[in-house]
């Protein structure tokens, strides 16, 4: 399982743009997690599954709500991971009304999942492997910390918990 002092995994998320530009189009686009986590501080937090309600109503809101505080605590981007396809995030981003706030990436095979051991096997119900519900402060690549729930918990995923380790 990753920890922290970690490099993050060296994977590919997807993101999907609602606009042409930037060397994007419209559409799906691959995110190099290395590359795009390189010099920059990284607030990531990572769901079960797009729409989920408990993420919809609290995970979220939260890091949008959190936004300028986390800006203003040296944190240059905020990135949402679930292990759904890029469709489905963007289509969340719009139903969460991100406005470029939060990036919401597609693990869609579940391999930046995989990668940091933080699997939640939900195969039973029907739902296939899915990721643990957690945060991340990532700087320049590397696990700064990490806060992982555990099941049926809401306590250190929140933005709150990620916005009190920005700032320390």
């Amino acid at each position: 399982m990753i920890k922290v002092g970690d490099s993050v995994p060296a994977t590919t998320l997807m993101e999907f743009s609602e606009v042409e530009g930037g060397g994007c189009s419209i559409g799906p686009n691959p995110v190099d997690v290395a590359k795009a986590s390189a010099g920059k501080t990284i607030a990531l937090f990572a769901l079960p599954g797009a729409f989920t309600p408990t993420c919809s109503a609290k995970h979220v809101p939260g890091y949008i709500q959190n936004y300028d505080e986390l800006k203003a605590a040296g944190v240059d981007e905020i990135w949402c991971v679930s292990v759904n396809d890029a469709f489905v995030m963007g289509a969340w981003a719009r139903d969460q009304k991100t406005d470029g706030k939060v990036r919401m990436l597609g693990d869609g095979d579940a391999a930046f999942t995989k990668a940091t051991g933080l699997t939640l096997d939900l195969t039973g119900r029907g739902m296939g492997l899915r990721s643990n519900r957690y945060s991340m402060l990532i700087k320049d690549g590397k696990v700064a910390a990490l806060n992982i729930e555990g099941p049926g918990k809401f306590e250190v995923s929140d933005a709150a918990t990620l916005l009190a380790q920005a700032k320390a």
